[in-house]
């Protein structure tokens, strides 16, 4: 059995809107605490808020799971450090090029009317690689960040589809 299988996965960094939620979840629950300290029907109202802000607060911590399998690449989102849903799957025939974020084979791409995923961790010092693909009568333009081995398997795969450059 000679299958190909690679993994990687990164952490989202939190932005300034998500840092801005969650101080506002912070609040929420201050004032929960303080609605329930008043009793009563303020009681209740607090502790809904209270509740409703701790289920919401892991919501906030994004990993992104990449699994190449076989020519196919699952785009996996795990919320929570629990819960984990596949965003998008693609497999490599539907592949137009995969490139490096800034390469001239995307050129041909800019004026292409495309629906973006972002599947990268947004770190400044990360440099992520594109794939345009055709996936259900969608182009995507999926920004995404691979380790070297599922690089050096998606190119054993189809290595006319990617470019280094």
């Amino acid at each position: 059995m000679n299958q190909l299988y690679a993994e990687a996965g990164v952490k989202r960094k939190d932005d300034g809107k998500i840092l801005g939620l969650r101080a506002l979840l912070v609040i929420g629950v201050v004032v929960g605490v303080i609605l329930m300290m008043l009793g009563g029907l303020f009681g209740i109202v607090g502790i809904v808020l209270v509740v409703g802000m701790v289920y919401l607060f892991p919501k906030l911590n994004v990993e992104y799971e990449y699994v190449f399998v076989d020519g196919q690449i699952d785009f996996d989102r795990i919320t929570g450090k629990a819960k984990r849903k596949t965003q998008l799957r693609v497999d490599m025939e539907q592949v137009e090029i995969i490139a490096p974020k800034g390469s001239h084979a995307l050129d041909s791409f800019t004026y292409v009317q495309l629906v973006n995923k972002d599947f990268s961790s947004n770190d400044k010092n990360m440099k992520p690689y594109i794939i345009i693909a055709s996936v259900e009568d969608k182009k995507y333009r999926i920004s995404f960040e691979p380790s070297e081995k599922m690089l050096g398997m998606m190119k054993q795969k189809s290595p006319r589809k990617i470019a280094q450059y």
